[in-house]
This record gives C-alpha cells, structure tokens and sequence, in this order.
C-alpha cells in the first residue's frame, strides 16, 4: 500500500475526483458512506500517483513510509475496509 488515508478525512471526496483509477471509497450515494467515518484507499487498486495527496484540505493522505507513529494502524484499516 502506497497511500493511506488518516482519521482527519472529511470525506470531501476532492480526492475521489483526482483519482485516476478509482481506488478512493465509499463515494457519496454508496450504501455505507454516511455510517463510515472517512473515505479509505484499496491498496490493491492504488498506482502510487500521489493525485489525491495535494487535494486533500485537511492533509489527511500520507505515503505509507511517512505516517506518524501514531496513526501507523490506520493502514491496517484502510486495507481492512477493502477486504
């Protein structure tokens, strides 16, 4: 996994829309996004592009090398929200 997304998403979905592949969910009108607390990225589907990362307002999108120590398990949920 490349990218994940961190408990500041304000699920905007800017970062939906700069996706080229569409590894970015749930999207507005899915089933579970008003009950989910944040938008997470398929770490399969992601090609490491980075299109999401400066669109994010709330600098919610970290390279997984670069996520604070504490925030290290939400890469764990982002993939777990795929599986």
């Amino acid at each position: 996994m490349a990218y994940v997304i961190v408990d500041t998403c304000t699920k905007d979905q800017l970062c939906i829309d700069a996706c080229p592949v569409d590894c970015i969910h749930p999207k507005e009108g899915a089933p579970d996004f008003e009950t989910v607390p944040q938008l997470y990225i398929d770490p399969v589907t992601c090609i490491d592009c980075g299109a999401c990362v400066p669109v994010c307002p709330t600098n919610s999108i970290f390279v997984l090398e670069d996520l604070p120590e504490d925030q290290a398990h939400f890469a764990e949920i982002n993939a777990k929200y795929f599986a």
